[in-house]
């Protein structure tokens, strides 16, 4: 009778991972815009709008005061219509999100210079000491040290399984990786959304108050003619090219911190790649 080997079935070639879902609340993605709006309308209706900044106050109050002859150079900001508190939010909405992800990103990016933490693990590798490459992940703290954790303890593991070959085994860790890195990448993404909209709509509803401003100012001049009718025209463009000031300032905030956002993240992806490559090569290398 012939001598039959045995082989390693599916289920056999299938290693658990180690890499688990990271179950984050994501509630400032639409809690933020709300608490935001209500902000950016106390800011116009009770900071802004505060009867105290007018000559002629609109005793009667309500929803929108019709205040007349603001005091002051940004108070005037308050007559540029109730686009003005959508403006307001969407400036603080960027605020909001530039400050979550400069925590997350920075938090992502970890301790030290990632070419040099790859450099120091390709050493431990090199040297066989797999024990020590992971406290060298430990030690970074990044998400790029996430990914190479994960693929290290696969490493490990695949050095004394005995029955996988090389390739498979490669094959291994490269999945270990592929799956810790769609655990990273997507918590780096999230809420980036936010500021690529916010660059194009702002600008938007800044030129929409500013057009309304303007309806309103030419309708003024038409009804009541003569010089004072030019002055008033003149007061009505300048409160409404509040608006299209406040909606150009927030998009451009908001394209400068998306841009530099997308950079490190880019960074980040780099490093990450960089680690799979660096512990499948160094596996295939070292344990032919």
């Amino acid at each position: 009778m012939a001598e039959t080997r045995p082989v390693a079935t599916a289920t056999a070639a299938k290693s658990s991972t180690s890499v688990q879902p990271k179950k984050k609340s994501n509630a400032i993605s639409w809690l933020a815009p709300v608490v935001c709006i209500l902000a950016g309308y106390i800011i116009w209706r009770f900071l802004l709008g505060d009867p105290s900044n007018f000559t002629n106050p609109d005793p009667a109050g309500g929803f929108w005061p019709k205040h007349k002859g603001p005091k002051g150079g940004l108070v005037r900001m308050y007559d540029g219509g109730i686009i003005v508190p959508l403006l307001l939010a969407t400036f603080l909405t960027v605020i909001t999100f530039v400050i979550e992800r400069l925590m997350t990103i920075t938090k992502a990016t970890g301790t030290g210079n990632i070419a040099e933490f790859i450099r120091k693990v390709q050493y431990h590798l090199a040297n066989k000491n797999v024990d020590q490459a992971i406290s060298e992940c430990d030690r970074q703290r990044g998400s790029v040290g996430n990914v190479m954790k994960a693929g290290l303890r696969k490493y490990k593991e695949m050095i004394s399984n005995t029955e996988q070959d090389t390739e498979q085994k490669v094959l291994a860790i490269q999945k270990e990786v592929e799956e810790a890195t769609a655990l990273e990448l997507p918590m780096l993404e999230k809420n980036l959304v936010f500021l690529s909209t916010i660059a194009s709509v702002a600008t938007l509803l800044g030129l929409l108050g500013t057009v309304l401003g303007m309806i309103t100012s030419f309708a003024a001049m038409g009804s009541e003619g003569g010089g004072g009718a030019a002055a008033e025209l003149s007061k009505g463009i300048s409160e409404a090219l509040y608006n299209t000031a406040l909606g150009i300032g927030t998009s451009a905030i908001s394209i400068i911190m998306y841009n530099i956002f997308t950079t490190k993240i880019d960074q980040i992806t780099y490093g990450i790649d960089e680690s799979g490559f660096t512990l499948t090569q160094s596996f295939a290398s070292l344990y032919k």
